[in-house]
């Protein structure tokens, strides 16, 4: 059988994923997600979108969930060329709507921002955005949703199938069956991000069996996190001893998935009495409309959630502590009010959004604390801040790093290199000719391409961008 993989994002790093399959004269692209880092480099790799590969040559895309580094340059593909179907479940498709509608508004806001500075300063810009509302709307009309466990054929001789993966909302593993015309058949699968068992709100990570051929993430193919009870108890400390001192906790936090599981564990927190009752705020409207987007998607649910909210009426996303901000007035409040309170806003990395003005009134007070609670890119703000740097630039200012900086890494979505192969002992892969790791820095992709041999796999290779891999 003639089919080729090609990684043409998150090969040898973590964002921006895209993977190519060629099969029989079919190209089908699995994810197209923006890379994200420092802004000129991003700007670049995302201009460069498919590289060599014309987006109007791809037949089909699939998604495997909503999460930017994985969605947020469809619409970019779309305005590209690309007039083909966009397979993924309905939870993905609403939250996918939603990122790419934002990130159409940040980079008009962008543009306006950076055109007016350079006006001041009497220098030329030509920056454009990548894509802007219209594009993103087009884009949705190219949406099909299918359901978890319901094969569907998305082109000639190639159907999927979705499996839970665990990771946020709506999120898939996918299992995809290459079929030729003489009636050989190969089975492929791809992880997207693997998700961890007993989180909050969602399942836990499902299985794909029978496969030839694996692609996998490996962004924390060299850490194992912390035990989650442990996480919970650290994070009830933070929160005592930041109230104590009269500050505040300032948590960047994605706002799919992050934000929502971050809400859910304070409501249990407060409930038992473990942390005293101070003003929660969400300071991110898309994080507001996400978490919208989260009470209308119960099939998701594990059966914790399920029943919290079908048999006790209970609403993990509400209670009296909670306010939700969506005006630039109310965010503007918060730098400027004097009492204890828990910040949540976007975005994850400190790099864009609401986040970077709660930074620059907060992080040169010792009384505060920042909270981080996520994956932090190189090259980020976010990892800066969370590398221990004495001082920090944000908007062209600089800021001395004075506030607590605390990093509890148990709330990650992302299975660590144990959950990995915990995962894949439960999965049959006496099949399984070779792995292809992906969507990892070059240490945790060598530490997880190692411990797979160790485990007994026979064939693993770490993908280097834009090289075709035969599958036999």
């Amino acid at each position: 059988m003639n089919i080729h993989i090609r990684s043409l994002g998150a090969a040898g790093e973590v964002t921006g994923s895209k993977h190519l399959v060629e099969f029989e004269g079919k190209r089908i692209l699995v994810d197209c997600g923006a890379f994200q880092g420092r802004r000129t480099e991003s700007d670049a790799k995302n201009r460069a979108l498919l590289g060599d590969v014309e987006p109007s040559s791809v037949d089909v895309v699939v998604l495997t969930h909503a999460h930017y580094d994985h969605c947020g340059l469809l619409p970019y593909l779309v305005k590209k060329g690309f007039t083909g179907n966009i397979f993924a479940t309905s939870a993905t498709r609403d939250l996918a709507n939603l990122i790419m509608m934002d990130s159409s508004h940040i980079q008009a806001r962008d543009a306006d921002y950076l055109s007016r500075q350079a006006l001041k300063k009497h220098e030329k810009f030509d920056w454009k955005p990548l894509y802007n509302d219209l594009d993103v709307v087009k884009t949705m009309e190219q949406f099909i949703t299918i359901n978890y466990h319901r094969p569907i054929t998305i082109i000639d001789g190639v159907s999927i199938e979705f499996f839970d993966a665990g990771h946020i909302l709506g999120s898939a593993l996918v299992k995809m069956t290459l079929k030729s015309e003489k009636g050989e058949q190969r089975v492929l699968g791809f992880s997207g991000d693997l998700g961890r068992k007993n989180k909050p709100i969602i399942r836990n990570p499902e299985h794909l069996h029978g496969l030839d051929y694996l692609v996998l993430e490996s962004t924390y193919g060299n850490k194992l996190h912390e035990n989650t009870s442990d996480a919970v108890e650290r994070l009830a400390q933070v929160v005592r001893s930041t109230a104590d001192a009269g500050g505040k906790v300032i948590i960047p936090a994605f706002a799919v998935e992050r934000t929502q599981e971050l809400v859910f564990t304070l409501h249990l927190l407060l409930d038992q009495g473990r942390i005293p009752d101070l003003p929660i705020w969400v300071d991110s409207p898309m994080a507001v409309d996400a978490t919208g987007i989260f009470r209308v998607h119960p099939e998701c649910y594990d059966k914790e959630t399920h029943d919290a909210f079908t048999t006790h009426s209970k609403n993990p996303f509400g209670f009296a502590s909670l306010h939700f901000s969506r005006s630039v007035e109310d965010s503007k409040a918060l730098n400027v009010a004097k009492e204890p309170m828990i910040v949540i806003s976007a975005d994850g990395m400190c790099e864009v959004g609401r986040i970077q003005h709660h930074l620059i009134h907060n992080i040169s007070n010792a009384q505060n604390t920042i909270l981080i609670v996520g994956y932090m890119a190189e090259g980020t703000l976010g990892r800066r801040i969370m590398d221990g740097a004495k001082e920090v630039r944000i908007h062209g200012d600089f800021y001395k790093v004075a506030a607590n900086v605390k990093t509890i890494d148990a709330f990650s979505a992302h299975a660590d290199w144990q959950e990995t192969l915990a995962w894949l002992s439960e999965t049959e892969t006496q099949n399984l000719k070779s792995t292809l790791l992906v969507h990892g820095e070059s240490k945790a992709l060598e530490s997880m391409k190692n411990k797979l041999l160790e485990a007994g796999l026979s064939a693993v290779e770490i993908a280097k961008l834009g090289q075709r891999y035969a599958l036999a």
